[in-house]
């Protein structure tokens, strides 16, 4: 009888960054404590289920931190117990100094978190590849699906953080990008006291220095949709039933957004998905959830196509063209060369149901036409990534 063949472990670190989070309107926002690890459980999972055939065993290793000086000590500890492969949850500055220290070093570090524009550009390190999307391609995505819709006319209202200004600014550029107009851009300032019930509607029309009070704007027909920028979950979730503007559309982070993944997914095996993670987890799979899976897919398929898991080797699979992934989007997807960034489709959703997917057709572009989803965030010619 042929015999098993021996069994060689592959472990895989998840560094998780825990930092304060200002409380979202909802309670339904807060992400539980296992929020990314169960994907990656479940990626652990699958890749065990082909590993066997092939002589690996795959494990994940976890290390929670609190500030940027404990996630690299726990940087350290997995890379000197052996870790080449590390799902890094962490806010972007953390990223950069885990990226750092790592140069030089065997491991590989997978982005699930960070959705800053920065670390695909200036800031974009060789050693990180980022599965999460940045807010280019999420404006993108969900600009794409607008146009399209002929909701071309915007309203803007934004937070004050630097995220919720980064999402304006991707806005913007996604608006002139794709042919729609954003009209005004009010600036929400919280005078609810921490009140929930005491959120105030959006701002009136002034100029982005001077919206510091918040009035019932008066009814306009001067726009389709009302687009949040509003990272945080503070005030998004009640500007469609409480914002005192016009009755249209609410899209960004609240409303109608584009997103990796969705509970309501239900094509391309997503039913599945969606099914074997709440009956392992008792709970649904969130963004976060979905993108450490494919971290941990990832790992899995680059080690299965070379089985000896010599590390140059393995890194070179995933940088390259012959990484193959399908997770449950209905193309094959990798990673783009020139910046380490996951290609993939997006999904236009509700807090339900998703809508539609982008990239929408009718938005060609010169580089790569063949590449549907390079229509996302910053193309080739566009980067100036230096890999």
């Amino acid at each position: 009888m042929p015999q098993s063949p021996e069994m060689q472990p592959v472990d895989i670190g998840y560094l998780r960054e825990i930092v304060p989070h200002p409380r979202p309107a909802s309670r339904l926002d807060v992400e539980p404590d296992d929020a990314g690890i169960d994907g990656a459980k479940m990626g652990i999972e699958e890749n065990n289920a082909g590993g066997r055939f092939m002589g690996h065993f795959y494990g994940l290793d976890v290390e929670i931190a609190s500030s940027p000086e404990e996630a690299l000590a726990a940087l350290k500890k997995l890379q000197e117990s052996g870790h080449n492969y590390i799902i890094v949850d962490a806010s972007a500055p953390t990223l950069l100094k885990l990226a750092d220290w790592a140069k030089d070093k065997d491991v590989l570090l997978f982005n699930i978190r960070a959705a800053d524009v920065s670390l695909r550009q200036e800031d974009c390190r060789p050693n990180v590849m980022h599965i999460v999307p940045d807010r280019y391609m999420l404006a993108d995505a969900l600009a794409q699906y607008l146009v399209k819709m002929d909701w071309k006319n915007w309203l803007l209202v934004h937070g004050s953080t630097p995220a919720d200004v980064a999402n304006v600014e991707a806005a913007e550029r996604a608006a002139k990008r794709f042919g729609a107009n954003i009209v005004d851009v009010r600036e929400y300032v919280d005078v609810s006291g921490g009140r929930r019930d005491g959120v105030g509607p959006v701002p009136p029309a002034k100029p982005r220095k001077e919206a510091s009070v918040n009035t019932t704007v008066v009814p306009s027909t001067g726009y389709d949709v009302i687009m949040v920028a509003d990272e945080d979950q503070v005030f998004g979730p009640l500007i469609p039933y409480r914002g005192g503007g016009a009755p249209r559309i609410v899209a960004g982070t609240t409303g109608l957004f584009a997103t990796t993944w969705s509970p309501g997914h239900e094509k391309w095996g997503a039913t599945q998905a969606n099914n074997n993670f709440e009956k392992d987890f008792d709970r649904i799979m969130l963004p976060i959830d979905h993108q450490a899976y494919v971290a941990a897919r990832t790992i899995g398929e680059a080690v299965t196509r070379n089985p000896e898991n010599d590390f140059a080797t393995v890194s070179a699979f995933i940088h390259g063209p012959d990484l193959q992934l399908a997770p449950f989007k209905g193309i094959k997807q990798q990673f783009r060369p020139w910046d380490g960034q996951f290609r993939q489709p997006l999904l236009i959703a509700t807090e339900k149901v998703p809508v539609s997917v982008s990239p929408q057709r009718g938005f060609p572009h010169a580089s790569h036409p063949e590449i549907e989803v390079d229509t996302l965030g910053i193309d080739e010619p566009e980067s100036i990534c230096k890999m």
